[in-house]
């Protein structure tokens, strides 16, 4: 039996320099948060019901510890794209089934970017 009550998904990114990160994440991105329901706390959509949210460590030692994955159509792209906005992005991994690069914003949270095959 599935489970049909989702309605979206937002992966908690924890930074301890919540302007900084907003900052490279706005960078890679292309655009300020889409919305930023208080203080402490930027959102941004990434695809129907698909968000990222940079939020203020409540603990300073829980920042950089997370971890999203975010499927693209296309990771070459998506890799010439943070470059493009100045961010450092891994060797593009090719598994067969999938390919995969990289990111780590400055607080050491991974942002991974997945392209099925």
């Amino acid at each position: 039996m599935s489970n049909n009550n989702f309605t979206s998904v937002i992966s908690v990114l924890h930074v301890n320099d919540f302007d900084g990160a907003v900052e490279w994440y706005a960078k890679w991105l292309g655009r300020k948060p889409d919305v930023t329901p208080y203080e402490g706390v930027a959102e941004w959509q990434l695809a129907q019901n698909a968000w990222i949210q940079v939020s203020v460590a409540p603990d300073p030692s829980l920042a950089g510890k997370s971890f999203v994955v975010c499927g693209v159509h296309n990771v070459e792209a998506q890799k010439a794209v943070c470059e493009d906005a100045g961010v450092t992005v891994s060797e593009i991994q090719d598994l067969g089934f999938i390919k995969l690069a990289q990111v780590s914003d400055p607080a050491g949270n991974t942002v991974m970017f997945v392209q099925e095959m």
